[in-house]
């Protein structure tokens, strides 16, 4: 993955964020078919990321092949007006600041009723724990379940290879995060509200 070296996270901290990661990812393969791409919910069991595609979606076809996961986090326009910089020399540009992870490895599938209803149920736990009352697998009838599970196809991707990006304006002088916070922080736009809390945990002084 390209970067700066300010923007770049380490292995283990690329693989503490894919972790966390709880949004929809990006599965990418190239093959037979030429480029495909599915969004898709994964959840990480050690050194693998499982999920399930629908079986009328002909991707799945495409494994066993290598694959490309993108999970993307909070992203917005960084305009330079923001920028003290900007007053003092004009020496600024727009940019753009978001988080990122690519996840590389060998994709396969696999069609176990006893897997599928595993991952099924992995990715509502998960998805559910916050919940006031979580449902469950379990909540729904068990036949209702069956046919579902019949519709889809278990995608499980060995992890080669986790890198991550947080290009959140670290290298910039200080009076320059200052004026991009102020002006996201005024923001009504989540996303933006969302960038300006993760710039500030970027340069956050470490507690270790």
């Amino acid at each position: 993955m390209y970067g700066h070296p300010k923007h770049l996270l380490s292995e283990a901290d690329a693989r503490a964020a894919l972790a966390a990661f709880d949004r929809a990812a990006l599965l990418v393969t190239h093959g037979r078919s030429g480029f495909c791409a599915t969004h898709l919910p994964l959840v990480v069991r050690e050194d693998r990321l499982i999920g399930h595609i629908a079986r009328a979606n002909p991707h799945w076809r495409e494994a066993p092949c290598d694959a490309l996961v993108v999970l993307a986090g909070a992203e917005t326009y960084i305009s330079p007006s923001w920028y003290e910089t900007k007053a003092q020399s004009g020496r600024a540009v727009p940019t753009w600041n978001y988080e990122t992870i690519h996840v590389h490895g060998a994709m396969t599938v696999y069609e176990d009723r006893a897997r599928l209803l595993e991952n099924v149920r992995a990715l509502s736990d998960r998805h559910e724990a916050a919940m006031p009352a979580p449902w469950s697998v379990d909540d729904a009838p068990r036949d209702y379940i069956e046919a579902l599970l019949n519709a889809i196809v278990g995608v499980e991707l060995r992890i080669a290879r986790v890198e991550a990006k947080r290009k959140l304006s670290q290298e910039k002088p200080a009076a320059d995060r200052a004026g991009a916070l102020a002006a996201l922080d005024a923001s009504s736009d989540p996303r933006d509200r969302a960038i300006a809390a993760a710039m500030r945990a970027a340069v956050a002084p470490s507690t270790d």
